[in-house]
C-alpha cells in the first residue's frame, strides 16, 4: 500500500508539474505522459495502472518479453522508446502500439513488413541525434527529411513526428537549445507537406527536464524515475 500511495502522489505531482509548465507556455492542448518502466517490475508498473496511467514506454525488446506475460493491463498503450535493432523489427510491430525511436530506413521497412503481417498500421516517430553522443541513436539533420519521405511511402507505417533523446545536464535549462531545435526541424519536415507524413507529435523530456521540454512543445513526455523513483544500480 505505500508503494501505491508513492506511485500515485509521484503521478499527481507530475500532473500538477505538466499543468504548470502549460500554463507558462500558454498551452491547452494537453500533453501525453509516458511511464518508462525500464527495471520496473510487473507489479509496480500495474499499480501504475491503477493509479490512472494508460501510457507505458520499454527501452528494450528483450526485458519486455519477459515481463509481458505478466502484464494485463486493460486500455494501456505500449511505446517502444529505445533503440531497436532490425531484426528485432517484428517483435517490435507486434507488441507495440507506437515506436517512437526509427533512426534508419531499414528499421523502417522491416517494422512496415512486421505491422503488414500483423494487420495493423503502426505509428512511429523518427528519432533525430541531437547533441552529437555517439552513445545515443537517432537520424543526424541532414537524413531527417530523405528518411521522412521515404517512410511516407510505407503503407503500414504512420509519421507522426519526432523523438530526441539530447545530452543530459544538471541544469534543465541547458537542454533548451535541442528541445528547441527539435521543434524547429519537425516545422521544416511539415512545411514539405508530405503526403501521409504529420509532425503533430513531439517526444522529448525526461524526468529532470520534461517542463522545459513542455515550454518549448513537447506533446509526450517520458518519464521513469519521477514516477517510479531511482532505478536500482545495474
Amino acid at each position: 500500500m505505500l508503494e501505491a500511495l508513492s506511485i500515485a502522489a509521484n503521478l499527481a505531482q507530475v500532473q500538477a508539474r505538466i499543468q504548470a509548465a502549460l500554463a507558462r507556455a500558454g498551452r491547452s492542448a494537453p500533453v501525453t505522459l509516458v511511464a518508462v518502466t525500464k527495471a520496473v517490475d510487473p507489479a509496480r508498473i500495474t499499480e501504475a495502472h491503477r493509479c490512472g496511467m494508460r501510457h507505458f514506454g520499454e527501452n528494450r525488446i528483450q526485458e519486455f518479453a519477459e515481463k509481458r506475460p505478466q502484464l494485463t493491463l486493460p486500455g494501456a498503450t505500449w511505446h517502444m522508446v529505445g533503440h531497436v535493432q532490425s531484426n528485432k523489427a517484428k517483435r517490435a510491430a507486434e507488441w507495440f502500439d507506437w515506436v517512437q525511436s526509427v533512426d534508419s530506413l531499414r528499421l523502417a521497412q522491416r517494422l512496415d513488413v512486421a505491422a503488414a503481417e500483423a494487420g495493423k498500421r503502426l505509428p512511429v516517430l523518427i528519432q533525430v541525434h541531437l547533441g552529437g553522443e555517439e552513445s545515443k541513436f537517432g537520424v543526424e539533420e541532414q537524413e531527417l527529411l530523405p528518411l521522412a519521405e521515404a517512410i511516407a511511402a510505407l503503407p503500414h507505417l504512420e509519421l507522426r513526428g519526432l523523438m530526441a533523446l539530447p545530452p543530459f545536464f544538471d541544469d534543465p535549462e541547458h537542454v533548451r537549445p535541442f528541445f528547441r531545435r527539435l521543434r524547429e526541424l519537425a516545422e521544416t519536415v511539415a512545411r514539405q507537406q508530405i503526403p501521409g507524413v504529420a509532425m503533430r507529435e513531439l517526444s522529448m523530456g525526461m524526468s529532470h527536464d520534461f517542463e522545459v521540454a513542455i515550454e518549448e512543445g513537447a506533446t509526450i513526455v517520458r518519464l521513469g524515475a519521477a514516477l517510479f523513483g531511482p532505478r536500482p544500480a545495474p
